[in-house]
């Protein structure tokens, strides 16, 4: 009773960092699942079943809302058909001891991410201001690059996260669609997570094939993070930027030595 209790809460707490940070929650949910006892890979796909649940359930909602844009997240989430196979199968012929490592390295990434993400919107804003103000006029227009070869490239390298870390690819679609193809940050947000349906459930169906998934646990943490997320995004406009992007970057610091503990405490158990 105890572990459903905390599995609901984390749910939770992932969901509401989905609806304020729009990425996924798989960098809450795998760590507390490793501290309960299942081996990583097992974390890592029963990751996402939840990760699936919840976008799905925020996706249909922003569907009937009108924002969604079936192309765009087709492109998006198509190419993580293949790649999300390529990443699950790293995942279960890594040692434990090497995926948990990966995965250290891959929080630290995150803070990285986030913090860019916000550095991107910032700037967006400033040429917004700038461009109504008839300043900037004289800077010459950034290369364009082919947004379905951009959106093809990230998709792609979100399955491959997706299959790898057992994470939604949010993280990494938010920014990159952001930086590549200067969409707002709430298209960003919005077309990541219909594409994040995409790529949770080819990872889902991956690991699920190899027996990663404890499926249980995954649908606790996938109605609790249902919860979380319509909580965070009516929290979201009331909280600072600032504030909720430290808070963020420190967990993410703090279970990332978590992860180098306990890979350096498997490595030690598997050396002769």
């Amino acid at each position: 009773m105890s572990d459903i209790l905390i599995l609901s809460l984390v749910g939770i707490a992932a969901g509401i960092l989905g609806g304020i940070l729009g990425i996924g929650g798989g960098t809450i949910m795998v760590p507390v699942m490793v501290a309960l006892g299942l081996p990583g890979v097992e974390a890592v796909g029963t990751s996402t079943l939840a990760i699936l649940v919840i976008s799905l359930v925020g996706s249909l909602q922003n569907w009937r809302m009108g924002f969604l844009k079936l192309k765009n997240l087709l492109l998006l989430g198509l190419p993580a058909v293949l790649t999300a196979f390529v990443g699950t199968r790293l995942a279960t012929a890594f040692p434990e001891y090497v995926l948990l490592a990966v995965f250290g390295l891959f929080l630290l990434l995150n803070i990285y991410l986030v913090n860019l993400k916000k550095q991107i919107v910032a700037r967006a804003k400033q040429r917004e201001v700038l461009a109504q103000q008839g300043l900037g006029q004289d800077t010459p227009p950034a290369k364009e690059i082919d947004p379905v070869l951009a959106r093809t490239g990230i998709g792609g390298v979100a399955g491959f996260l997706a299959g790898l870390f057992g994470v939604g690819g949010g993280v990494v679609m938010v920014p990159l669609q952001i930086l590549l193809l200067h969409e707002d940050i709430k298209t960003a947000i919005q077309t990541s997570l219909g594409a994040i349906v995409i790529t949770g459930l080819s990872a889902f169906t991956w690991h699920s094939l190899a027996g990663n998934v404890q499926t249980l646990t995954g649908v606790i943490l996938g109605l609790g993070g249902v919860v979380g997320v319509q909580l965070g995004t009516r929290a979201l406009p009331r909280l600072p930027d600032r504030i909720v992007t430290f808070l963020f970057c420190l967990l993410l610091a703090l279970l990332s030595v978590y992860f180098f503990y306990k890979a350096w405490g498997s490595y030690l158990g598997t050396a002769p």
